[in-house]
């Protein structure tokens, strides 16, 4: 037998739950992917960032010239024009670099590590978790490769 007392708290308690935003069937409703400009048209096969609740995942982004799909010769060049294309991209997908909380760095050269660490360090006030990884070749000839997950502002 339920009790006096607790039947008003236990109405409120389902009043309050069926006023409630439902939630969706569907898992994938707030899963959304997303692209800069350009990138939907090219034919690629990615995204530019999926943005699953609060957290966005970047795809890779290597350090090309602008306006092209070309890669400077200095690692430095390249390391500073993919961090300015993450940059971007965070930004304009309701982000930025401090709220990137795991990046992974592909290098194609490993004598390449310090220099290329120098400039990626430069963009962050604090550096978030990392993992790295020497792989045998990317593409465009890229000596480095980044990939971001940061939480949506």
């Amino acid at each position: 037998m339920i009790r006096k007392q607790l039947v008003l708290p236990i109405a409120l308690a389902v009043f309050v739950a069926a006023c409630q935003p439902g939630q969706s069937d569907d898992p994938k409703s707030d899963i959304e992917h997303l692209n800069l400009p350009g990138i939907a048209e090219s034919g690629l096969p990615f995204s530019s960032a999926v943005r699953a609740g609060d957290t966005l995942y970047l795809s890779g982004v290597i350090g090309t010239i602008p306006g092209t799909l070309q890669v400077p010769e200095s690692i430095e060049e390249e390391a500073r024009l993919a961090m300015e294309q993450i940059k971007d991209a965070l930004e304009s997908f309701g982000s930025s670099l401090d709220r990137v909380v795991k990046c992974t760095v592909f290098m194609a050269d490993e004598s390449h590590r310090d220099a290329f660490n120098r400039v990626y360090m430069s963009y962050f006030d604090k550096l978030p978790a990392r993992s790295g990884v020497t792989v045998k070749g990317l593409a465009l000839g890229a000596k480095a490769e980044v990939e971001c997950i940061a939480l949506v502002n």
